[in-house]
């Protein structure tokens, strides 16, 4: 990854609130399980894991939005696992939306892909636009429903493949990671002033262009900025800020997103 992503995991339910329960198994207890295991196998992968629960707690579904809002995350993924008011005339891995639309609806597809290679029914991708944790979290965040717990097929699949099935949430949401990196690929500028004054950061631009380097002016943060190219490989980037080095220009090489 180019860069270092974050993702929050939920481990649906907890403490008091057991989730579905199915001849004494508790959802809560399997959420958890899996959301360390997927969150294990993030981490060696690179990114940056944070959890809202990682022992028997209980906190409210805008807690667990607002954790997610201020860790600062790329992505949320909640886990749980299904239930129906009549057990076992249910199967199948499901992933929730508040809208199947952009980047959630990508992450939803791929984690749902992956988790029908372990055996599992693929239900498809549902909007629930009321759950709290999709409602009013700030990034993208999905709702992975792995096989319901009240059906004896699914909790044996569950058991007998959990690693493959922790690995295929992780390779989902790895999938939809590169795939973003891909659609906006990141690029290098080199700075050479920052300035208060618009007049005096264009007058840096004129005397760039001047001298031949592709000079440009932006404003952001309240202040003038004035950079020069746009790079997609970084030594192309170092070499650009070799040459305004050379040129007396103090220098800062600038790491930016596509959009």
């Amino acid at each position: 990854m180019a860069e270092t992503m974050k993702v929050i995991i939920d481990a649906g339910h907890g403490g008091a609130d057991p989730g579905a329960t199915y001849y004494g198994r508790q959802e809560k207890i399997d959420n958890l399980k899996l959301a360390l295991a997927v969150g294990a196998i993030l981490s060696r992968q690179g990114v940056d894991v944070v959890y809202t629960r990682v022992n028997d707690t209980y906190n409210t579904p805008f807690e667990k939005a607002q954790m997610g809002n201020h860790s600062g995350a790329d992505y949320f993924i909640s886990i749980h696992r299904n239930a129906m008011p009549v057990p076992g005339t249910a199967s199948g891995v499901e992933t929730l939306v508040y809208e199947n639309s952009g980047v959630p609806a990508l992450l939803a597809q791929n984690i749902n892909s992956a988790l029908s290679d372990t055996g599992f029914t693929n239900l498809g991708i549902n909007e629930r636009p009321g759950l709290v944790v999709l409602r009013r979290t700030e990034m993208p965040a999905v709702l992975v429903e792995a096989g319901f717990i009240d059906n004896e097929a699914d909790n044996r699949l569950f058991d007998q493949s959990f690693p493959a099935i922790a690995q295929a949430i992780a390779n989902g949401i790895l999938t939809t990671i590169r795939q973003e990196e891909q659609s906006h690929p990141e690029y290098y500028q080199v700075q050479t002033g920052v300035y208060q004054n618009q007049q005096t950061a264009q007058q840096q631009v004129n005397q760039l262009t001047t001298q031949g380097f592709p000079a440009f002016m932006i404003y952001d943060n309240g202040v003038y900025k004035v950079r020069v190219g746009a790079f997609l490989n970084m030594d192309n980037a170092v070499r650009m800020e070799q040459q305004l080095k050379n040129n007396g220009y103090n220098t800062f090489l600038v790491r930016e997103m596509g959009v």
